[in-house]
């Protein structure tokens, strides 16, 4: 079972270079940082460190890319060779070898299609309290409207792994609701089983203001609500 790690970034140049060792780490197939127009030397630090590092203009060129990270995912399963994807977000700090090893695992079990991570999100310094998007957006709304996901700890966890063949069956939105989205998407095609969570611990990343939170929120809220049908859906970067 090869294993494609996906690496999304966008100007990750102080935390990019260790995601990838740590990743590289558990001897994935491939590593691929997809890089949307950095500015700053991200797409370096990622080379130096062992990626194969790819301008995301140059993945699928004749289809212009949407602002977004949904799009550098999407872009990025396009790339991959491996018959698993694993993505992992590129601003995570001090990040442990392992996590590519865990969210694998479960694919042993022909019916599992998608694998989230659950951890403990940290904030400012203490080991809980992050995830705030996730604990009054994302999580309310599963319990409402998808409450076959309710059990779903972390949707919006940056990390996870897909089967490469139901990605490619999968629309993906082009901004923040991209977690939200494939998480009920591969429910309603394969059913909630097929979904299952795996513990990596305490995840500590770039936490963001409130003022970014914001539309973040939004997107999320917008995917669930058309999940639901009650919403007009986003923006979508497509079907491969």
């Amino acid at each position: 079972m090869r294993v494609s790690v996906v690496i999304p970034a966008l100007d990750e140049a102080p935390t990019v270079g260790d995601v990838v060792r740590a990743v590289l780490a558990d001897q994935p197939h491939e590593v691929l940082v997809i890089d949307a127009d950095s500015t700053d030397d991200t797409p370096a630090r990622a080379t130096r460190a062992g990626a194969r590092v790819l301008n995301w203009r140059d993945i699928l060129p004749d289809i212009p890319p949407r602002p977004g990270k949904g799009e550098s995912l999407w872009r990025g399963v396009a790339a991959a060779t491996g018959e698993i994807v694993a993505f992992v977000d590129a601003d995570l700090i001090s990040p442990r070898p392992g996590m590519v090893a865990a969210l694998t695992a479960p694919f042993r079990d022909a019916g599992v299609h998608l694998v989230k991570a659950d951890y403990r999100r940290a904030l400012d310094g203490q080991p809980t309290g992050g995830g705030r998007v996730t604990e009054l957006t994302a999580r309310p709304l599963l319990r409402l409207r998808h409450p076959e996901l309710a059990h779903i700890r972390q949707p919006l966890a940056g990390e996870y792994a897909i089967r490469r063949a139901t990605a490619l069956d999968c629309e993906f939105v082009a901004g923040y609701g991209v977690e939200a989205g494939l998480l009920v998407d591969v429910a309603a095609r394969h059913g909630a089983a097929a979904v299952t969570q795996v513990d990596l611990g305490v995840r500590r990343h770039r936490n963001r203001p409130l003022a970014e939170l914001v539309p973040m929120a939004d997107v999320v809220a917008a995917t669930l609500l058309d999940r639901a049908g009650v919403e007009k859906r986003p923006a979508l970067s497509g079907i491969l």
